[in-house]
């Protein structure tokens, strides 16, 4: 812990000369807004695509803004669904719609909230945006989320150097945290990552999807492929781009809110 704990401190420094060597003590393009005053008990980057038809539609469908943190009204039009969408969305609400870039994790104990904001402008004007080669509503088992399609190594490359760069602010998971995923079917490449990095599908087993369901019977699951899939294949042409990593929150009831997006300029 103690050497974690120095590598912290090391990436403060680190941060902080690089502001200076470009002569600024601010971004060029602005400086992150505060530190909302509400506690988070644990923090995450995903990806929340900018204000768009297909942003708002995941809000809807979800029935929870991650920007504004608040409930949204469902969508009332949605024919062919086997349950309320409710029902369907249940686990996937509190997270809002996003794609985890670097899974949740509580802060470690020298870390800050608003070093970990710095941390991630910084890191985010030496990166560029990622273009999706394209994008799909599918199945992961028994739940459904979009995916994206064709070559991804640019994508999976930029999720991993996050997970590598910003893991200097995670606290070590806790029994709880490590039973919850260490489940009989993982893998032995999940099994190092979740020992390396808290989480077992990161690195190598990264695959970037936007979750819309909890857990269905495959029959639900088909059903519900069915009903959606001509309402959100035309707002994945073209395909998202990848344009900002954002910092998000976890209130004490669970509920993720947006933070900071922070735009990639690389």
């Amino acid at each position: 812990m103690e050497r974690k704990l120095a590598s912290v401190k090391v990436a403060y420094r680190y941060w902080g000369a690089r502001r200076a060597m470009k002569g600024v003590m601010q971004p060029q393009h602005g400086s992150p807004p505060p530190m909302p005053d509400r506690l988070f008990r644990r923090y995450a980057i995903y990806y929340t695509p900018a204000p768009s038809p297909l942003a708002r539609f995941g809000a809807a469908w979800l029935g929870h803004d991650i920007a504004s943190g608040t409930s949204v009204f469902h969508p009332q039009n949605i024919k062919g669904l086997p349950a309320a969408i409710t029902d369907l969305t249940e686990t996937p609400r509190r997270y809002g719609f996003h794609a985890t870039i670097k899974p949740p994790f509580r802060l470690a104990a020298d870390a800050s909230p608003e070093a970990l904001m710095d941390a991630l402008e910084q890191f985010c004007a030496d990166q560029p945006p990622v273009a999706l080669d394209g994008a799909e509503l599918a199945r992961f088992g028994r739940f459904l989320a979009i995916a994206a399609t064709g070559d991804t190594a640019a994508l999976t490359r930029l999720a991993a150097h996050t997970v590598h760069q910003f893991d200097i602010f995670r606290a070590p998971p806790n029994a709880a945290e490590i039973a919850r995923h260490q489940r009989p079917q993982i893998s032995a490449a999940e099994a190092k990552n979740l020992r390396l990095w808290g989480y077992p599908h990161v690195m190598e087993q990264f695959r970037w999807h936007m979750t819309l369901t909890g857990k269905r019977p495959a029959r639900e699951t088909a059903q519900i492929q069915t009903a959606l899939a001509p309402i959100i294949a035309p707002m994945l042409a073209p395909p998202p781009v990848i344009d900002a990593l954002s910092l998000v929150g976890e209130d004490a009831d669970g509920g993720f809110h947006l933070i900071h997006r922070a735009p990639l300029r690389g």
